[in-house]
């Protein structure tokens, strides 16, 4: 049922706006497959749709339309659901009129559901067993250990962007992006946020090559130029570009564990879990042996 009187007014003014459209499509499914059974209507509903035995009915369509929504928004989007269940159902119709003879469906969804089971029953063992702090010592040493499992696929570089509109002052901006006092960096960020396009400024995070290469004019870095071009300005006519490039690794090389930090701690954490399961299971089936649940006969 619906939680508020506004939200199923508004439905059944919907309903009239498209009920000729529905009533039309539900009549030619009807007369074209009459001989098939149909479901009983619900008590106080309103049949929308249609499909051979199958219907859809107003209560079922219960959180699609936002509230606020207006009259005609509403109406698109109750008729999009329709339009939608109809197509689908009619699919499922000929998917279950085409069903292969050896194709035990039953058991498939047996073992669906067995599977779906398992797996949350996993998930809560998970979140009630596993712990999930990892120590910046064990993060390096996995890195070390496993360093073959982090090499790059491409370039990637540390390096300073900003994006610039032709109006934005350039003498303030020249003494701050070529100061090396550390306290015209604040000055920088601050000229950044008031005039930039586009700003990387943090000297510590990696990029892949490509990704930065795209923010700036095309040949401007590539992976035959990065060795050479390391900082410049140009402008493209529509704005101006101050880059500057700290760092490179190249592809086929390891990766640095400030760039890969985050997917060894992921790593790490499969490898609990997976561990922790297994351990779960073998504890489970050591104590049933020992309560005499399990026999093996074979």
């Amino acid at each position: 049922m619906w939680h508020s009187k506004p939200v199923r007014k508004r439905l059944f003014g919907m309903l009239r706006i498209f009920s000729n459209t529905f009533f039309f499509l539900t009549g030619l499914l009807m007369l074209t497959h009459c001989g098939l059974t149909d479901t009983p209507p619900k008590e106080g509903d309103t049949l929308l749709a249609k499909v051979y035995n199958r219907s859809l009915y107003l209560s079922e369509l219960e959180g699609i339309v936002p509230e606020g929504s207006t009259p005609n928004d509403s109406a698109l989007m109750v008729t999009a659901f329709v339009q939608r269940w109809v197509r689908d159902q009619l699919l499922m119709y000929e998917a279950e009129r085409n069903i292969p003879k050896d194709l035990n469906i039953d058991k498939l969804v047996l073992d669906y559901r067995a599977s779906l089971v398992r797996f949350n029953f996993e998930q809560q063992i998970i979140a009630e067993k596993l712990d999930s702090t990892i120590s910046e010592d064990e993060l390096r040493r996995f890195y070390e250990d496993n360093k073959d499992q982090f090499q790059l696929a491409n370039t990637i570089l540390k390096c300073q962007l900003l994006k610039l509109p032709p109006n934005a002052p350039r003498n303030e901006l020249n003494k701050f992006w070529y100061s090396r006092k550390a306290s015209d960096e604040a000055k920088l960020r601050r000229y950044a946020r008031e005039w930039a396009e586009l700003a990387l400024l943090d000297t510590a995070k990696w990029y892949k090559l490509d990704e930065v290469a795209a923010l700036l004019p095309r040949g401007t870095l590539t992976s035959d130029n990065i060795g050479s071009r390391r900082e410049g300005t140009l402008s493209d006519g529509d704005f101006r570009y101050y880059y500057r490039v700290l760092e490179t690794v190249n592809g086929k090389e390891t990766a640095p564990f400030e760039y890969v930090r985050e997917q060894a701690s992921k790593v790490i954490l499969h490898k609990r879990k997976q561990e922790l399961l297994e351990r779960w299971k073998e504890n489970l089936y050591q104590e049933e042996l020992r309560r005499e649940n399990v026999q093996i006969t074979q």
